[in-house]
C-alpha cells in the first residue's frame, strides 16, 4: 500500500533524466519499508485505517531515501542496496541535488493530511516531524564531527546517543507517536512510546553495524566491511578503542584518521583482526540483545491498554525481528 503511494510521488515529470527517474532509483531498489509499516501499524493499532496513517508513512520514506542519498555522499559510500551508490553513477552534485529534491517531496503528503486529518492533527504531524528531522541532522553531526576530529576517547554512551538521534528519531520514534496521535486523536501522551522506540531503534542500528561485518553480502544489499573503510566509530570499534593496548590503540587511531581514499585493505584487515581479538562483535552482539530485552518491557508498559490487535502483535515482534534479520 505504501509503496503505491510512494511511486505516486516520484511519477515520471521534467526534468526527468536528471532528477525525477533519478529520485526514484532507490526506492525502487527496494528495502525493508520498516519506518512506513512502523507508521501504519501503530496507528492502526490505536483504531486508525491505514489510510489515514499513509501519507505520513510516505513522507516518512521518502526522507528515508533522502537521507540514504546524502548519507551516501558523505560517508563516501560505493553500494546500496545491491547497486552502486548514486553518486557514484552520477556524481556527487547530481546525487545531492536528487536527495534534495526527495526531502522536498517529503513535505507534501503531510500537507495532504489536511484532507483527512484536519487542520490541527496535520499541525501536530508536521511539528513532530520538524522534531525528527532536527534530531536526526543533529546524529549525523555527531558522527561526522567525530570523523572528522578523528575522535578516539568515546564511550557506550557517547555511541548510544548518537544512534538514538541518528537512527531512533526517524526510524522508530517518530513513526511510533505519529501512529499514536493519528490513531489517538492526541489523546495520549506520545513521550511514553520514546523508551520502547528507543531501546528498538539502537538494536536494529547495532545489528545493521554488526552485519556490515559479518552479513550476506547479497541480502544485506551494501559493501562489506563499509564501516571500516569509511571510519565510523560503531558499538564494535568504540569497544576497540576501549580495549586496545597502548601500541594498538596508536595504529587503530592512524587507520580511523586516514581518508577513505587512502586507508588500504591492509588496514581495514588489521582493524577487523583485533575487533575479533578483542570479541568485539559478540559484545556487540549481547549489547543488541539487551536492548532488544528492554524493548520487550518497555513495550508491554507503554502498549499494555492498547487492545489486542494483529498490529499490536506486529509492534511486539518487533524486537524479536530485528535480532533475526540477516
Amino acid at each position: 500500500m505504501a509503496r503505491g503511494a510512494l511511486r505516486g510521488y516520484l511519477r515520471p515529470q521534467e526534468p526527468r533524466s536528471d532528477l525525477y527517474e533519478l529520485a526514484s532509483d532507490y526506492p525502487q531498489r527496494g528495502g525493508r519499508a520498516l519506518r512506513a509499516s512502523l507508521c501504519i501499524s501503530s496507528a492502526r493499532a490505536f483504531g486508525a485505517s491505514a489510510a489515514e496513517a499513509l501519507n505520513s508513512a510516505v513522507s516518512l520514506e521518502l526522507l528515508h531515501n533522502a537521507f540514504l542519498v546524502h548519507d551516501d555522499v558523505e560517508d563516501g559510500s560505493e553500494e546500496r542496496r545491491g547497486a552502486p551508490t548514486l553518486h557514484v553513477l552520477h556524481g556527487v552534485p547530481i546525487a545531492v541535488n536528487v536527495g534534495d529534491a526527495l526531502a522536498v517531496l517529503s513535505l507534501r503528503p503531510l500537507l495532504q493530511n489536511r484532507a483527512i486529518l484536519g487542520p490541527r492533527l496535520t499541525l501536530r504531524i508536521l511539528e513532530e516531524a520538524s522534531r525528527m528531522a532536527g534530531e536526526t541532522v543533529e546524529g549525523q553531526a555527531l558522527e561526522l564531527a567525530w570523523r572528522r576530529d578523528n575522535a578516539l576517547h568515546l564511550g557506550e554512551a557517547d555511541y548510544l546517543r548518537m544512534i538514538l538521534k541518528k537512527t531512533c528519531w526517524y526510524t522508530t520514534i517518530f513513526p511510533c507517536r505519529v501512529g499514536a496521535l493519528i490513531g489517538s486523536r492526541d489523546t495520549v501522551d506520545l513521550d511514553r512510546y520514546v523508551r520502547f522506540a528507543f531501546f528498538l531503534g539502537a538494536a536494529f542500528q547495532i545489528q545493521d553495524d554488526l552485519l556490515n561485518l559479518i552479513g550476506d553480502h547479497e541480502r544485506y544489499g551494501k559493501e562489506l566491511s563499509g564501516d571500516i573503510w569509511e571510519g565510523k566509530r560503531t558499538l564494535m570499534i568504540v569497544r576497540l578503542l576501549h580495549l586496545a593496548s597502548p601500541e594498538e590503540r596508536i595504529e587503530l587511531g592512524r587507520i580511523l584518521g586516514l581518508d577513505r581514499g587512502t586507508r588500504t585493505l591492509s588496514d581495514v584487515e588489521w582493524v577487523r583482526e583485533r575487533m575479533d581479538g578483542y570479541d568485539c562483535i559478540d559484545h556487540a552482539r549481547q549489547v543488541a540483545h539487551g536492548l532488544a530485552g528492554a524493548a520487550m518491557h518497555e513495550f508491554e508498559v507503554a502498549y499494555q491498554e492498547v487492545p489486542p490487535s494483529r498490529d499490536k502483535d506486529f509492534l511486539e515482534s518487533l524486537p524479536t525481528w530485528v535480532l533475526e534479520r540477516v
